[in-house]
């Protein structure tokens, strides 16, 4: 099953990720700062304003977090209506509160923008839409409707119309602005920690499958003498036992289980891979690998094996590590789902560069995508190209490049010449064209004294 064929959904729950305790301690902030502010303005600059409806707006803060607090586990994680809830009650208690303190003259009127910002990144879009309509609407009858703060003089301290009219606009861009910046980096870093875990998941099932190789391969090493030696006896007995038909059969039984179990083990390790296979094997061979799960699905695979400088004729090894088996296997897999009928595979050096160069002969990359290929979630539905399919291009494409760049590959993605359009050579097929690229240098693909003596078999930890 192919990692990038689960549907994600952008408008999935999201306020399961808050606490309760973390909105009310931040509500509690905010009940200090409007009592603080409340007493500066009163007792330092003497300013008269409704002094009892505001101590009322922030005793109602005070009672809902009591209340939340008493009724609920304050490791309680808030559901979407929940969250919506609790949001309201903190724009209704602003907007009361500058209501009764001067509407859009008081400075403070920003803080507004605080629940809608905090809606955009835990709740889904319908919720913070209507939370944002909400606050704009408050905002704007807060423009026009509200108690003055008047001064020690008495006189009411008032914005001129114009300056009305810019903070309220200020407030309606900032809050709009604010909402969806926030709600776009939010959206960027849960994409982004969904792909992650993909990866990760793939990349441990292909090392759960590299493990069970090598333990199969080993127990096939290891088995081989005893089961041998066990075929050979069999066979003396059966020449020594053919006056005991009785006996015999038992001993023709054992042969014929010993054969069995070899053959299990052959098939069972196919490869017939020594310990040396199983932690490096040649370029071609990885390469191979990788490929054989999609060489009999209606697409002709061909192979191109060539050294580009013959002062270096001998093929390299490399690690078989699962992120290059697995990375290289979803490059694969996606040139043979869009290939019309062949996929060629190009595997090359030289004294400084490995590359391994996987074309097709479909209709190639967009144009409008080619430049993000390899993000997470790149989808059909964004595309204005015609590539049929094209929705498997999100997360198998994103895998694949963060797995090889983890072995530390290069890889770039262009579309190959057409017979016919300028510039062919005859060596590209006209489809979808990725190469990726090792430097020899480079320590996690580089060749150690792979001619050195193996020693003794381990056990697999």
């Amino acid at each position: 099953m192919r990692v990038d064929d689960h549907a994600f959904s952008e408008d999935r729950e999201r306020s399961n990720w808050v606490k309760l305790r973390t909105l009310l301690r931040v509500r509690w902030v905010a009940i200090i700062g409007q009592s603080a502010a409340m007493l500066v303005a009163v007792q330092v600059y003497g300013l008269q304003f409704e002094t009892g409806y505001a101590i009322m707006a922030i005793a109602m803060a005070v009672l809902a977090n009591v209340y939340f607090s008493s009724v609920y586990p304050e490791t309680k994680r808030l559901s979407e209506s929940e969250a919506f809830f609790m949001l309201i009650i903190d724009i209704f208690q602003l907007a009361f509160l500058l209501y009764m303190t001067g509407g859009l003259s008081n400075p403070f009127a920003v803080l507004i923008l605080a629940p809608v910002t905090i809606a955009a990144t835990v709740l889904q879009l319908r919720s913070t839409l209507t939370l944002g309509m909400i606050a704009i609407t408050l905002i704007s009858l807060l423009s026009q409707y509200s108690v003055p703060i008047l001064s020690p003089e008495g006189v009411a301290l008032t914005l001129p119309p114009l300056f009305q009219f810019g903070f309220w606009a200020a407030l309606t861009i900032g809050l709009t602005f604010l909402a969806i910046y926030a709600r776009q980096v939010t959206m960027e870093m849960h994409t982004m920690a969904e792909a992650l875990l993909a990866t990760q998941l793939a990349l441990a099932r292909e090392q759960k499958l590299t493990d069970l190789g090598g333990v199969v391969a080993a127990a096939a090493h290891e088995l081989g003498t005893p089961l041998a030696t066990i075929k050979l006896v069999s066979g003396e007995l059966m020449d020594d036992l053919k006056d005991k038909p009785d006996v015999l059969d038992d001993v023709a039984l054992i042969r014929q289980q010993a054969e069995r179990c070899r053959d299990i083990l052959h098939s069972m390790g196919r490869a017939g891979k020594d310990d040396l296979h199983m932690r490096r094997a040649p370029l071609e061979t990885v390469v191979r690998e990788a490929a054989e799960p999609h060489l009999d699905r209606g697409k002709t695979v061909i192979f191109d094996v060539i050294a580009l400088n013959d002062t270096v004729l001998t093929q390299p090894q490399i690690p078989r590590r699962p992120e290059i088996i697995h990375g290289l296997r979803n490059l694969i897999q996606n040139a043979v789902d869009f290939a019309e009928a062949e996929v060629k595979i190009r595997v090359s050096w030289d004294a400084d560069v490995l590359n391994v160069r996987i074309s097709d002969d479909g209709e190639g990359f967009p144009a409008s995508v080619i430049g993000r290929i390899g993000d997470p979630f790149v989808r059909r539905r964004r595309l204005t190209n015609d590539r049929p399919g094209y929705e498997g291009m999100g997360l198998g494409m994103f895998i694949a490049k963060t797995l090889l760049e983890r072995s530390g590959a290069q890889l770039t993605f262009s579309n190959g010449r057409r017979k016919g359009q300028a510039g062919w050579a005859g060596q590209a097929t006209g489809g979808a064209v990725v190469t990726v690229s090792w430097a020899r240098s480079n320590p996690t693909i580089s060749t150690p004294n792979v001619d050195a003596a193996l020693g003794e078999n381990q056990q697999f930890s």
